[in-house]
């Protein structure tokens, strides 16, 4: 089950980043000319992706959903799963975090929802 959720949080963290760099380069691109190094580069990441239809739409909208609904699967089926001791023993695991890779899973599909969110109410916008 562990070689699973680690094989998931790879793999989401792969799909994932395409559309986090799109965003991110959007946040340091400003709008303006772009005065230092940093915002260069994030505009010519803007301008690359707008150049490409396929781009927006593989990359900002069919990666993050893959990453929805595989994070979403991955986390409902190791839910119970993982937690399958005596009663007894529940209230001091609970203070044990949650390994790596259910924390990266859980994260990535957070972030997938987020991108998907600003990707859908931009397109919804225009």
């Amino acid at each position: 089950m562990r070689t699973l959720i680690r094989l998931a949080a790879t793999v989401q963290l792969l799909l994932i980043f395409p559309a986090a760099l799109f965003l991110t380069a959007v946040l340091l691109d400003g709008g303006d000319a772009p005065r230092y190094d940093l915002a260069r580069f994030a505009h010519r990441i803007v301008m690359w992706y707008s150049a490409r239809m396929w781009a927006l739409w593989l990359l900002l909208l069919a990666l993050p959903l893959a990453v929805l609904l595989t994070g979403a699967a991955t986390l409902l089926r190791s839910w119970n799963r993982d937690f399958e001791q005596p009663h007894a023993a529940r209230p001091s695991l609970a203070m044990i975090p949650a390994p790596l890779a259910t924390l990266l899973v859980a994260g990535t599909t957070l972030t997938s929802a987020g991108v998907l969110a600003v990707v859908v109410l931009h397109m919804l916008a225009d």
